[in-house]
């Protein structure tokens, strides 16, 4: 994909940066259209993707800028996911601290990891300016308890009370006071993640919890995975919900065929896989070796990764 240049910079290389925010609606479709004309609405910015889950009751919205614009984006979005979120009434299947619960900045182009840190703070720091406690995690974590996403999120909106009322638990911007409304967001910045589920032909949920603790990494399985077992109780199913945290440790093939197996000792099928919001070619370079038996295969032989990179060369991106 090529990003558009404004008319006063035509002709210079495009800085970009990603930002993935996880909003803790995913029921309220015009609710949610509204969030994303909000963030279409700030010049510059190309939102490329956005997902809603009724089941997990969460949605996910990708979009990419220069980095300024992108902050100012993020801003928009936080507001407007504020006002339309209400923690306390909130349920779904998905782990969650806050209306906006994770906010994960992803340099692409051009944008070096200081520089994505410190938009990450200052984020952190308007956020906290409106009241929601905030904490940094992966790259941006201040603490080594924080650096991963399920330790931060541990006890969950539910726990945010007491946490709150610990020193271990302080907030690392905004007010260490519980916000009912909005709980509190989760910043970072980080490597590319693909968010990547498994769905299975059962109901069992104690089937998918046991095939997760199978394959991540926290209970022995594969390195740089997340995973947990979730009911989908809009389809009659279950599902196998992944992270994958860093894709070139752990392909996102290996993966699905250790779930393969491991489903049939069940007696279960994998019935279909989503791909949520979006994620590098790159990441489906193994699994097209893999599947398609072409181990020399390079995505230099896809015409569109072709093109564009002789695109980007021109262009000094």
């Amino acid at each position: 994909m090529c990003f558009g240049q404004g008319e006063g910079n035509r002709g210079a290389a495009v800085r970009l940066i990603e930002c993935v925010p996880n909003v803790s609606e995913g029921r309220d479709l015009q609710g949610l259209q509204k969030l994303a004309d909000a963030v279409k609405g700030v010049s510059g910015v190309t939102l490329l993707d956005w997902s809603a889950d009724p089941d997990h009751n969460r949605s996910v919205f990708t979009y990419v800028g220069e980095p300024e614009v992108v902050l100012r984006a993020t801003q928009t979005l936080c507001q407007a996911a504020f006002a339309l979120v209400d923690m306390s009434r909130h349920r779904g299947a998905h782990p969650r601290l806050g209306a906006v619960d994770v906010i994960p900045f992803i340099p692409l182009r051009g944008v070096s990891k200081e520089e994505a840190l410190e938009l990450a703070r200052r984020l952190g720091e308007w956020i906290g300016a409106q009241g929601v406690p905030v904490y940094y995690y992966q790259d941006a974590a201040t603490r080594p308890e924080r650096v991963g996403l399920p330790d931060v999120r541990r006890g969950e909106y539910e726990g945010l009370v007491d946490r709150l009322a610990t020193e271990a638990g302080r907030p690392d911007a905004g007010p260490a006071e519980f916000n009912a409304r909005s709980g509190a967001s989760i910043v970072g910045v980080r490597f590319p993640l693909i968010a990547f589920n498994a769905n299975l032909g059962t109901t069992d949920l104690a089937v998918a919890k046991r095939i997760a603790e199978a394959v991540r990494f926290s209970s022995g399985g594969y390195r740089h995975l997340r995973a947990m077992g979730v009911a989908l109780e809009s389809k009659g199913q279950v599902q196998v919900s992944m992270n994958f945290v860093q894709y070139e440790e752990t392909p996102i093939h290996r993966v699905l065929e250790t779930i393969r197996f491991e489903a049939a000792r069940h007696g279960v099928e994998v019935t279909g896989c989503e791909l949520i919001g979006m994620a590098p070619l790159a990441a489906f370079e193994e699994t097209i070796r893999h599947y398609l038996q072409l181990h020399d295969f390079s995505l230099d032989q896809v015409i569109e990764s072709r093109l564009l990179g002789d695109k980007q060369t021109a262009e000094g991106g």
